[in-house]
C-alpha cells in the first residue's frame, strides 16, 4: 500500500492513523455526535430492535418504554443516520420535483406550496429545472432517480406515451405525480380544469359585444396550452362567433414572444377589440406592447388572462382573471404521490380543480 515511500514518511502516516482510531474510540465514550444505537439502548435498558421501532414508527411501544428511549436519544445526543437507514429501508425520505420554468410567477407560487406540503409529509424536496425542454426533462428525471428519490412531481413539457420523460418513468415504475399539465392518464395527475374556465372568459368578451377576439396561446406542446386553445374555440362557438386562425397569436408561453404576436395582432387590417392572454408571463409581453402602442385597457382593447399573480389587482386598469387553486393543486399532488409511493399498484388517479374568476376591470365591464 505503501510501496515506494521513505520509511519515515510510512511510519508517520501509520501514527496518524492511530492517533485518528484512538480519538474516535474517545468520541464514542464521551458520546459527542458519534453515540449509536446500541448506546440508547443500553442508556434505556431496553432491546436495540426497540430503539429502532421507537424511531421509525414500526411497531407499537408502550408509552412508558417510548417516553425512556426518547429521554436517552437526547441525553446521549444519537443522531440517526439518514443514509444508513435508507439501504435499509430503501426510502430516502425525499421528493423529486422536475417543473419548468421556475421565473414564472405561477410556477414560483407553486413550488412555495409543493414544498410546504411536501415538509409536512415528513419529506424533503429536491428541485430541478426541465426548462421546458424535453432532453433537459428526461436528464433531470433521470437525475432524481439516481439520487434514490422516493417519487417524483413532474410538470411535463410534452404529453402523450412519446415523451421520453414519461416513458422512462413509466417503464421503471417510479413513483409519479403529474403536476399543473396532465398529460397522460397511465399516471397521478394533479391540474385545473383549463377547457371551460378559458371558454368562460371568451363568452364572457363575446357577450359584451365584442366580435373581432385574438388570444395569445402558449407553446403548442404544452397540453395546457392545447386546453386552453381548445377553450377560446369553445367560447368563440358559445357566443355564435366563427374562429379565425388569424386572430390566434403565438405568445410561445413567455413575455418576449407574447410581445411580437399582440404587435402582429394589432397591424391587421381588422385587428381585434379584445384579448384573452392563456398565461401570466405572457400577460407581461402583453401589456408592454399595447403600452407602447399607446392602446388604452379597456377602452381600446378589453382584455382577459389566465393565470391570477399577486399584483394583478393593482394593475390599472385591474386585471381579469382565471386564479388557479395553487394550494389545492399542491396538497392533492403530495398526498397522491404518497399513497403512490406506499400503494405502487393502485390504478392512476386524474383530479381536476375548478379554478376561481377574478372579475375585475380589464375586460372593460360596467359593474
Amino acid at each position: 500500500m505503501y510501496r515506494g515511500l521513505h520509511p519515515d514518511c510510512v511510519s508517520v502516516i501509520l501514527q496518524t492513523r492511530k492517533r485518528s482510531r484512538k480519538r474516535l474510540r474517545k468520541d464514542r465514550l464521551r458520546g459527542t455526535n458519534m453515540a449509536t444505537m446500541t448506546d440508547v439502548a443500553r442508556q434505556a435498558g431496553v432491546s436495540v430492535s426497540t430503539v429502532s421501532h421507537v424511531i421509525n414508527g414500526t411497531r407499537f411501544v408502550a408509552d412508558e418504554t417510548r417516553q425512556r428511549v426518547l429521554a436517552a436519544i437526547e441525553s446521549t445526543g444519537y443522531i440517526q443516520n439518514d443514509i444508513a437507514r435508507s439501504l435499509v429501508t430503501s426510502s430516502t425520505k425525499t421528493i423529486g420535483l422536475a417543473i419548468s420554468a421556475i421565473s414564472n410567477f405561477y410556477f414560483a407560487d407553486l413550488v412555495a406550496a409543493l414544498e410546504a406540503q411536501v415538509r409536512l409529509a415528513g419529506y424533503t424536496l429536491l428541485l430541478t429545472d426541465t426548462h421546458d425542454d424535453a432532453g433537459e426533462e428526461l436528464k433531470v428525471v433521470q437525475a432524481l432517480h439516481q439520487r434514490r428519490v422516493d417519487g417524483i412531481l413532474l410538470a411535463t413539457e410534452a404529453h402523450g406515451p412519446g415523451s421520453p420523460s414519461l416513458r422512462y418513468l413509466d417503464e421503471l415504475n417510479i413513483p409519479t405525480v403529474l403536476v399543473d399539465r396532465c398529460a397522460s392518464t397511465r399516471f397521478d395527475q394533479v391540474g385545473t380544469e383549463n377547457v371551460e374556465s378559458s371558454a368562460h372568459l371568451v363568452l364572457h368578451l363575446a357577450q359584451l359585444g365584442h366580435r373581432r377576439i385574438g388570444i395569445i396561446a402558449g407553446r403548442g406542446t404544452l397540453i395546457t396550452s392545447a386546453e386552453r386553445l381548445k377553450g377560446y374555440q369553445v367560447g368563440l362557438a358559445r357566443g355564435g362567433l366563427t374562429f379565425d386562425p388569424g386572430l390566434v397569436g403565438s405568445g410561445r408561453s413567455n413575455a418576449a414572444a407574447a410581445e411580437i404576436a399582440v404587435t402582429t395582432l394589432l397591424e391587421l387590417p381588422d385587428p381585434p377589440t379584445a384579448l384573452f392572454v392563456a398565461n401570466n408571463h405572457m400577460t407581461i409581453g402583453v401589456m408592454r406592447a399595447l403600452d407602447r402602442r399607446g392602446v388604452r385597457v379597456p377602452e381600446d382593447m378589453a382584455l382577459t388572462v389566465f393565470d391570477d399573480f399577486e399584483w394583478a389587482s393593482i394593475f390599472r386598469p385591474r386585471l381579469t382573471a382565471i386564479a388557479q387553486p395553487i394550494l389545492e393543486i399542491a396538497t392533492h399532488s403530495v398526498r397522491l404521490l404518497a399513497e403512490r409511493i406506499s400503494d405502487p399498484d393502485q390504478p392512476p388517479r386524474s383530479v381536476r380543480l375548478k379554478p376561481r374568476l377574478m372579475h375585475r376591470d380589464s375586460c372593460g365591464c360596467v359593474r
